[in-house]
């Protein structure tokens, strides 16, 4: 069955850094698009940022220089580094998988950023 072991969340005050991991079985992990969503108190789930299989990845405005998605298929593993972080980010983030209409979420992991 399919799985999402995430971590790396936690608090951590303005300006610092987290790495968030999302390691996945059950899955042809190579083959699917990855991405990183999150939700804030109150707000809708938002796309962070994605990384496709040819390794092309995309970002939110709001993140574009402070977060960087990666993946190592080797290790069924995506990352996201966020560096600078901000109390906005506060949210929980979702590990995503998606390869046409096979999508798959995880259970999310708390980021809090103090100020």
């Amino acid at each position: 069955q399919v799985q999402f072991v995430e971590s790396g969340g936690g608090l951590v005050q303005a300006g610092g850094s987290l790495r968030l991991s999302c390691l996945a079985s059950g899955i042809t992990f190579s083959w699917y698009t990855m991405g990183w969503y999150r939700q804030a108190p109150g707000q809708q789930r938002e796309l962070v940022a994605s990384i496709s299989p040819d390794d092309s990845t995309n970002y939110a405005d709001s993140v574009k220089g402070r977060f960087t998605i990666s993946r190592d298929n080797a290790k069924n593993t995506m990352y996201l580094q966020m560096n600078n972080l901000k109390p906005e980010d506060t949210a929980v983030y979702y590990c995503k998988a998606a390869w046409y209409s096979s999508i798959y979420w995880g259970q999310g992991t708390q980021v809090t950023v103090s100020s």
